[in-house]
């Protein structure tokens, strides 16, 4: 399991077309599936957050909330919606971290303002989580400049 830092750092061009799908409509926009008690998938849409300090994703108390803090697991997908390219995408698995430290919730709420220009409503309430990788997928429905057409999967 690594931090998207490490994953910039180690595969540039897949973090890259990753922060592309991530941010194809100007600000972080991705589902984040996680695990309910019975065993059965949850997926909300989030503004997941890239910035110095890793990938992170800011959760309201609710379920989702509880699913995180009982089991970790997570999945977090992004696609294009814009034709010719509507079918690609780009997910990251692996496990979120609860992030207590102020200096590293003070560097995505930098990056929050940067992106949105003033964080959302009740943003400061909401418990942030970093999300550490084990994996990913990137879709292509044509080939990019590089990768090909079809699935480039890599795993931690």
């Amino acid at each position: 399991m690594i931090t998207w830092t490490q994953f910039e750092q180690w595969h540039p061009e897949l973090a890259a077309a990753g922060r592309e799908n991530f941010y194809h409509f100007g600000v972080g926009l991705g589902f984040l599936a996680t695990v309910r008690k019975d065993g059965g998938p949850r997926v909300h849409p989030v503004c997941p957050v890239l910035s110095p300090a890793g990938l992170h994703v800011s959760i309201i108390a609710g379920p989702k909330l509880h699913d995180l803090r009982r089991d970790p697991r997570y999945a977090l997908h992004s696609e294009t919606y814009a034709p010719p390219r509507e079918d690609d995408g780009f997910a990251v698995y692996g496990m979120a971290e609860e992030v207590t430290d102020a200096g590293i919730r003070a560097v995505v709420n930098d990056q929050v303002i940067a992106d949105h220009g003033h964080p959302w409503p009740d943003y400061g309430s909401q418990v942030l989580f970093e999300l550490r990788l084990e994996r990913c997928l990137l879709t292509l429905t044509q080939p990019g400049e590089t990768f090909p057409k079809g699935p480039t999967i890599w795993r931690a």
